[in-house]
């Protein structure tokens, strides 16, 4: 059994670099948003630095995108909060177990945000444009959620395989 996970462990790199372009991702938008918030803030109290109308819908429009987008990026590192009080007292498999039961739930969790958000993002988004910047569609506002969706199915599988890989190789020391 271990040598179908040699073959498998060789698409690691994929995973690694897709958690990398997630990550630039949210670092682009993060100095986005600082930078169109210092202007916005600045340009309320000095006249010739500009104010746009469109900082408020923008900012908040990234910060969706960040929000989402870091949940995923915690997903491959095992970052998200769980419960582990009882973890102790439980044998090892059982553990593993369970962890492989939140890996498929949270899976389908990212189907359902891939799924019903894209059907969200192009009905409801697609009618509506942003008030200040009306030839934008707001379907970059919803656009965010089948995203993540697509991100968080990428890092489950590469958690359930890790999880399932666990029962079969021996952890090294």
């Amino acid at each position: 059994m271990p040598k179908i996970f040699t073959t498998l462990d060789k698409i690691k790199p994929a995973y690694d670099i897709t958690y990398k372009v997630v990550l630039f991702i949210c670092k682009i938008l993060l100095i986005a948003d600082i930078l169109i918030t210092t202007m916005s803030v600045i340009g309320r109290y000095v006249p010739f630095i500009p104010d746009p109308s469109w900082s408020e819908e923008v900012v908040l429009t990234c910060m969706s995108y960040m929000a989402v987008l870091s949940a995923a990026l915690a997903i491959r590192r095992g970052a998200h909060i769980r419960m582990t009080a009882f973890d102790m007292y439980l044998p090892k498999k059982v553990v593993k177990a369970l962890d492989i039961l939140s890996d498929v739930a949270v899976m389908v969790l990212g189907v359902v945000m891939m799924a019903v958000g894209w059907n969200y993002a192009t009905t409801l988004g697609g009618r509506g444009f942003y008030v200040s910047m009306p030839w934008l569609s707001r379907f970059w506002m919803y656009f965010p959620v089948p995203l993540a969706g697509v991100a968080m199915i990428i890092f489950e599988i590469e958690s359930l395989y890790n999880h399932v890989k666990s029962f079969f190789v021996k952890e090294e020391m």
